[in-house]
């Protein structure tokens, strides 16, 4: 398997490159980890509004370094801001505006993604949340869900396949992947390219991919900042 590591984007990359989708006024989750990051890009002039699964709405960027007050988490239990109009909820009426399909959009990470949107996304393994947690609800309510990602493991295996070979977190309910190399839409049981690095050319692409890319028009670069 070919590695593309000198050129990929960083975690931060992807994160800002999410952020660029989030409309303003948009209710949006951000999962644990790495989708956390995506609340430090938020586009100027646009105000989403974040939610956490543990009961806050409306909260903003981590905190600088010593200005952490512990009181105030989200539900991966990093420090969070506040912005103003923020709500503070029992974590039942948290999933009851998750189950409720209130949420426009849902930003998770992923293990594996299937070419028709079905998603894993969590292990027993060492190291891992030990359960599926709220993942399962929020994918099957957001109007919308997105998974940020390297396009491949360590190992350097597809991340995007044509079957998930893990445990399901949800059935056909991705609609766009973030990866390191590209943009990929789910449309029709396919995954259809929007954007991939200029210097990789589709083949290259394809060779790190697990299930088949189509194409619909023009494939623009994924254009991001040094961050």
């Amino acid at each position: 398997m070919t590695s593309f590591d000198d050129i990929k984007l960083s975690n931060a990359q992807i994160a800002w490159r999410a952020a660029q989708d989030i409309e303003d006024g948009a209710y949006v989750n951000l999962g644990i980890g790495f989708p956390e990051m995506v609340a430090q890009y938020t586009v100027e002039g646009r105000t989403p509004v974040f939610h956490t699964e543990n009961g806050v709405l409306g909260f903003g960027p981590a905190p600088a370094p010593g200005e952490e007050d512990w009181d105030l988490i989200n539900a991966g239990k990093k420090a969070i801001t506040l912005k103003p109009g923020a709500a503070f909820f029992h974590h039942a009426d948290s999933f009851a505006m998750v189950r409720g399909g209130h949420l426009d959009v849902a930003i998770l990470g992923a293990f594996q993604v299937a070419e028709n949107g079905d998603l894993a996304n969590w292990s027993t393994g060492k190291g891992s949340i030990p359960a599926v947690g709220g993942a399962m609800d929020l994918v099957q309510s957001a109007k919308r869900v997105a998974v940020v990602t390297d396009h491949v493991t360590k190992k350097g295996e597809p991340k995007l396949v044509d079957r998930c070979s893990m445990p399901l977190t949800g059935v056909a309910c991705v609609t766009r992947i973030y990866t390191s190399l590209a943009v990929v839409d789910i449309e029709g049981g396919h995954f259809v390219l929007r954007e991939k690095l200029p210097q990789l050319s589709f083949d290259d692409l394809q060779s790190v991919t697990g299930g088949e890319l189509k194409t619909d028009g023009r494939i623009a670069d994924l254009a991001v900042p040094t961050l």
